[in-house]
């Protein structure tokens, strides 16, 4: 009997079929490829459709295959280590060898919430600029950022094209170059509208970053920034520190 021909007997077809797969997504396909059509999987294997769907469910849930809305399934792509020192998304895609694009969906000057207006030094009901915007490298959806820029740093950033690097935009107009970042991570499922922003269902995982920006000690940006959890991870090497001293970390990973 051939591996990749599916038999009569104790083991369910759904598991074979699931362990052909595997072996497609793992050994034959590289990252991002598509695999068959249920309806081509069903009559190459001589199952049912239901018998691939629940194949196919199960190595999606492992996240050795992710589903693409209107576009069909796909091996996993391989993920990419989130960089935690101040680059920007568009050199950091660059480096890679990957080609950036970003998507502007709004830009208004908005009062921002106290939480933003505090990290950004503005007096109470002071407006700033609100800026979300998806990145996207090689035509993938990789992150929503939703963020505050200081009005008294760099004003009228809306006038400008925010669809490229805003570290370099705010460095070359603004003569303002970011030298220090506080960041948070965690992580959360996606709400719809990010969802439907990256492209993915809703509940899915997310690695979110929160970083409060500065230039000469000025605040500058509250940028919150939501990567797909099946495209990144975080890898840092840490070393063993007197506690008092605080930790000591080096990581590799992507920024706004």
């Amino acid at each position: 009997m051939s591996r990749n021909e599916i038999v009569d007997g104790p083991k369910p077809k759904h598991a074979q079929l699931r362990d052909i797969l595997r072996r497609m997504a793992e050994q034959e396909l590289p990252p991002g490829s598509p695999i068959p059509s249920e309806r081509d999987l069903a009559q190459q294997y001589g199952v049912s459709r239901i018998t691939v769907r629940a194949a196919v469910g199960q190595l999606v849930a492992e996240g050795l295959l992710s589903r693409a809305k209107g576009r069909g399934t796909f091996t996993a792509r391989r993920r990419m280590d989130v960089q935690l020192y101040l680059e920007s998304f568009t050199d950091d895609m660059r480096r890679r060898g990957l080609t950036p694009a970003t998507e502007l969906v709004a830009c208004a000057e908005e009062v921002p919430p106290p939480e933003a207006t505090t990290a950004l030094g503005l007096l109470p009901h002071e407006p700033a600029c609100r800026l979300v915007r998806v990145r996207l490298a090689d035509g993938v959806p990789l992150a929503v950022e939703r963020g505050w820029y200081s009005p008294r740093v760099v004003p009228d950033l809306d006038r400008h094209d925010l669809t490229t690097s805003l570290y370099t935009l705010i460095a070359d107009t603004y003569g303002v170059q970011l030298d220090h970042a506080a960041q948070t991570v965690w992580a959360e499922g996606a709400d719809p509208e990010t969802a439907k922003l990256l492209g993915i269902r809703p509940g899915g995982a997310l690695l979110v970053f929160r970083r409060v920006s500065s230039s000469r000690g000025r605040p500058v940006e509250d940028m919150t920034s939501w990567y797909r959890g099946d495209l990144y991870q975080v890898t840092m090497q840490l070393d063993r520190t007197d506690p008092e001293s605080g930790p000591h970390h080096s990581a590799k990973g992507g920024t706004p």
